[in-house]
């Protein structure tokens, strides 16, 4: 749009004639007129506008928009008092400024000559009635020269001359078009459809009860950044007073990193009983069907940890995964460190396991990427700092609240846009007075 001090282009600029083609650039919505080149070969070019040179603006406007069903679509009222004024057809991205000559630029001539512009319409017969009948002026009606088509002119309330074309080809083109147009159409609504169920499906994959634990209070999360996503976690009876924590990120986003996370949970439930006494064999080979079930590039980082509350210990296997953190009572932090590789990327794998103590008022809290890497507009990092923070001022909470209110805070730290699914196991020993009074009330939305 031109600026107030000059609002219309140097040496009062104007096209001597348009002619619009039937390029798939037409069906596109007037708001969004600017798309550009994909390959992005030379500098972008484009049609601005076409001036046509008016005497009353606002008689223009009901000319174009009541008249010939254009769209306007600009018009403003600069301080110095110039109105700029757009118009379109209401398919295509051709915009015609509605212009009032400027008497120091002698450009009252122009008014009646504004060159002549072109419109292309499927079927001229049908508009030259539909326009008539609301008073269009047509000097030349529709005719078929021997160079194929067929033609028109009308003339605006100023005189100015537009012509309008129709050709057989372009026809059968736009309707080619259009019958594209609502095939793809088609093609997305199932496309969304198929994605609403897999977004259901993958909804009830994650946890919906919690095995019972003496004195442990406990709660996982997932907002996913896309409808479906690749992150896990899960919670695995292994019998009286024993719970696995588990919790996966997946290599890649979408679809296929859903599926994947689909085939590592089936592998874990199905095999979880060899877990209570054979974690290494279990991981290895929870590995070896991911490793032959998928591609060679597909992976998955995963944290295995196993509670039992008989012996308040926590083992574990952390697979190439960010370290879990235990916050003790007393204010220390331990870091569970990876003790092994991915799992789902190389065969001949191997698993060591590591174990710790899980005492009253201890925190254990597993997360993956989302929480640590989302950043904020000048790409700050979460950091894992800040998570370790929020875990101290909040170690009150219980761990549904407490799981929530950090998810949130990482939402809104990465606002407006989740880049990546945030993911976040919360556990905490607590006395046996307070565990069955936190089993269920507080379990966080996913």
């Amino acid at each position: 749009m031109p600026d107030e001090k000059n609002p219309l282009p140097e040496n009062g600029w104007m096209s001597d004639k348009i002619v619009s083609a039937a390029q798939a650039a037409d069906f596109a919505a007037i708001s969004n007129r600017s798309g550009v080149r994909l390959d992005g070969t030379g500098p972008y070019l484009r049609l601005h506008f076409a001036s046509v040179y008016v005497r009353d603006q606002e008689r223009s406007i009901r000319f174009f928009v009541d008249q010939l069903g254009f769209t306007l679509i600009a018009d403003v009222m600069f301080a110095s008092g110039n109105r700029w004024v757009e118009v379109a057809p209401p398919d295509g991205t051709a915009v015609l400024a509605l212009v009032i000559p400027r008497t120091d630029w002698n450009e009252e001539r122009f008014i009646g000559n504004s060159g002549l512009v072109t419109f292309l319409t499927e079927d001229v017969e049908a508009k030259y009635r539909q326009w008539s009948e609301r008073g269009v002026h047509f000097p030349i009606p529709p005719q078929s020269p021997a160079w194929g088509g067929t033609f028109c002119r009308f003339e605006d309330i100023d005189g100015n001359a537009f012509a309008l074309a129709g050709f057989d080809d372009v026809t059968r083109q736009i309707d080619a078009r259009r019958q594209a147009l609502v095939e793809q159409m088609e093609i997305e609504q199932r496309a969304a459809q198929e994605l609403e169920i897999a977004k259901q499906v993958q909804a009830r994959l994650f946890p919906q009860r919690l095995p019972s634990i003496s004195a442990l209070d406990y709660a996982g999360v997932c907002v996913q950044a896309r409808s479906v996503g690749g992150d896990y976690y899960d919670f695995l009876d292994l019998g009286p007073d024993r719970v696995a924590l588990v919790i996966g990120d997946i290599a890649g986003k979408g679809m296929a990193a859903a599926l994947l996370m689909a085939n590592l949970q089936a592998n874990l439930r199905s095999q979880c009983v060899s877990a209570m006494d054979h974690l290494e064999e279990f991981l290895g080979s929870v590995n070896r069907l991911l490793f032959q079930n998928t591609a060679t590039s597909s992976y998955a980082t995963l944290f295995f940890a196993e509670y039992d509350h008989r012996l308040e210990r926590v083992r574990y296997a952390n697979c190439g995964h960010l370290s879990g953190l235990i916050l003790r009572r007393n204010g220390t932090l331990e870091r569970l460190e990876p003790t092994c590789t991915v799992v789902g990327l190389f065969e001949d794998w191997k698993c060591c396991v590591s174990e710790s103590r899980l005492d009253e008022g201890d925190l254990l809290a597993l997360y993956t990427d989302g929480v640590t890497e989302s950043s904020d507009s000048s790409d700050e990092e979460f950091g894992e700092a800040r998570l370790i923070e929020e875990l101290r001022t909040h170690s009150g909470l219980p761990s549904a609240e407490l799981a929530n209110t950090i998810v949130q805070k990482v939402l809104h730290f990465s606002a407006p846009e989740q880049f990546d699914d945030i993911t976040l196991i919360i556990a905490k020993r607590v006395a046996a007075r307070d565990s069955y009074l936190l089993r269920t009330d507080s379990w966080p939305n996913r």
